[in-house]
């Protein structure tokens, strides 16, 4: 019987590659680390995050994640929907780990991945709250205030904004990462909604951009 090799990349370049973009202290880097490791060992059984990006998992996934932070910096309670592998949302509460009344909600309804980021929220000790339930579910029943509100790879902006209206109008940021075409997603939400929005930079792609929703109203059906 041939024994299983472990392939796994060397990720100490990607990892320092990442900390230069998105630098964080050493109590987080503990807890990324953490969160990194338990990834890796669940990738086998559970289809977390796509194999080709696992060499560039600092990179692509934890520091992707981490420049919101500097869009929302004084933030305090975030709600990550659809949030599969922790993107963004498990990166930003082991950030927030050190913050007083720090709590990241994450809206995963697939019992597989939710089981995967209750165990994350274990080993690294950051203050998530994992919420195994679809995010219509979640979004009619959520009774707090959050300060942001944000989705990675999840849907279409229109979608994505259909669906955390509730959340927009009660005044909490959006915070939505697209890539290459944001241009096109935002001029299909434009025709069902009235966006407040402004696009900042992604530090990890340089043809992605961070759609910033500071606030949000449904356009009026046109008379006919």
């Amino acid at each position: 019987m041939k024994r299983s090799i472990d392939v796994t990349p060397d990720l100490s370049a990607d990892r320092a590659a990442a900390l230069q973009l998105t630098p964080v202290s050493r109590e987080t880097l503990a807890r990324l680390d953490r969160l990194v490791d338990l990834l890796l060992q669940w990738r086998e059984r559970t289809n977390l995050i796509g194999a080709s990006t696992i060499p560039q998992i600092w990179t692509r996934h934890i520091a992707d994640s981490l420049q919101l932070l500097d869009l929302a910096p004084d933030a305090r309670i975030w709600i990550d929907l659809g949030s599969g592998a922790g993107f963004p949302g498990m990166a930003i509460a082991c950030a927030l780990a050190d913050i007083p009344n720090a709590e990241v909600h994450l809206v995963e309804s697939n019992t597989k991945k939710a089981a995967f980021l209750r165990e994350a929220a274990q080993v690294t000790g950051a203050p998530a709250i994992v919420h195994a339930e679809r995010i219509e579910k979640f979004v009619a029943n959520y009774a707090g205030q959050a300060d942001v509100v944000t989705a990675r790879a999840l849907s279409p902006l229109k979608t994505i904004l259909d669906q955390c209206f509730i959340l927009l109008k009660t005044g909490a940021l959006g915070l939505f990462p697209k890539g290459q075409s944001v241009a096109v997603e935002l001029t299909e939400a434009n025709k069902y909604w009235n966006i407040n929005s402004t696009l900042a930079p992604s530090k990890t792609d340089s043809n992605g951009r961070i759609v910033v929703v500071h606030a949000l109203e449904r356009r009026v059906a046109a008379k006919k």
